[in-house]
């Protein structure tokens, strides 16, 4: 069993409307799927991704209408890398940003690539990442009726970011039960602090890695908006994922068994520091209850709430999707 990379990442917004605004018509990401949180349907869990939703390349946003800002910190999921063609792509970027008024940073290396940070309209920490020499797995294929030309368009996940208080127990976790590999390090932002350790696992490459930060001088991170709430990681198949369950359970460490998102088939469990991981299947994916040309664009339930609909539909704030 190999995980093959990155799945998706999940993030709180306290404003669907304006979640959606932004990733769409700024971001030039397609919204996949407008669903709701399967543990608390009176909220929308709003999918984007490159055309189809293609494991990899899934940005997820919970609806938290109401909450407080992240007050950021340690034990967290610090930064969510965006992957774009070349680095001529980042100077596009650096160019739309200017012109939205997105806050951003500089142009700078990270791990070998060259990297532009910057935040969403709630703090949200995102960092595009140049596939200029980057091997391994594949990127997505941007939508083509997207606000972004193709070219420039995102093509999926790249690195996820933990900070932590001990890299030693989550580089644990990924390497003696998940399988993940060392690849290397690159120097901290701020002066004085350990390098950044660079896991990675599959074909490798930006969209299978993970990178740690220790920090052991930072308060605990309390979510909220522009926080990230879990990242997932890729297993094959349904099969595959009832191995990984048995493994886990196995290994004695407390997660959710088997869950059926009907999107995917996922397990959850925290590592020492209380990141919250997910293993996710790469299918039955996102066109099982819609068709292509029209995802994301009207309110999708799985078969075990499609009876509770007009309930459902009731506690939420209408959202139009249906019309970039």
């Amino acid at each position: 069993m190999e995980l093959k990379g990155i799945h998706h990442v999940s993030a709180l917004t306290a404003k669907a409307a304006n979640n959606y605004q932004f990733y769409t018509k700024v971001m030039g990401m397609r919204l996949i799927k407008k669903t709701v949180n399967q543990d608390d349907t009176s909220v929308y869990h709003l999918f984007y991704g490159d055309e189809k939703g293609n494991p990899g390349t899934e940005l997820t946003f919970f609806e938290i209408p109401m909450a407080a800002r992240t007050h950021k910190g340690g034990n967290s999921i610090s930064a969510t890398s965006l992957r774009v063609k070349d680095n001529s792509a980042l100077e596009y970027w650096k160019d739309r940003f200017a012109e939205f008024k997105v806050d951003q940073d500089d142009i700078v290396e990270r791990g070998g690539r060259l990297t532009l940070a910057f935040r969403d309209p709630e703090g949200q920490r995102l960092i595009l990442v140049s596939d200029e020499h980057n091997t391994g797995v594949e990127a997505g294929k941007p939508w083509e009726k997207g606000a972004v030309p193709a070219e420039k368009a995102i093509l999926g996940l790249g690195p996820v970011q933990l900070t932590v208080e001990s890299a030693e127990a989550v580089i644990g976790i990924l390497t003696n039960l998940l399988g993940f590999r060392k690849k290397g390090s690159y120097p901290a932002a701020e002066p004085g602090q350990p390098e950044i350790l660079v896991y990675e696992t599959g074909n490798g490459g930006s969209g299978a890695e993970v990178h740690i930060e220790e920090r052991q001088d930072l308060p605990r991170e309390r979510l909220g908006r522009g926080g990230v709430h879990h990242v997932a990681f890729r297993v094959d198949n349904e099969e595959e994922m009832k191995q990984w369950v048995k493994k886990i359970k196995e290994a004695r460490i407390p997660n959710s068994g088997f869950v059926d998102r009907y999107y995917f088939r996922s397990l959850y469990f925290r590592e020492p520091n209380g990141i919250l991981f997910e293993l996710a299947t790469d299918g039955p994916g996102f066109d099982t209850d819609e068709e292509l040309e029209h995802l994301g664009e009207s309110l999708a339930l799985p078969p075990f709430l499609e009876g509770k609909r007009a309930e459902i539909e009731a506690k939420l704030k209408p959202l139009d999707t249906a019309n970039l």
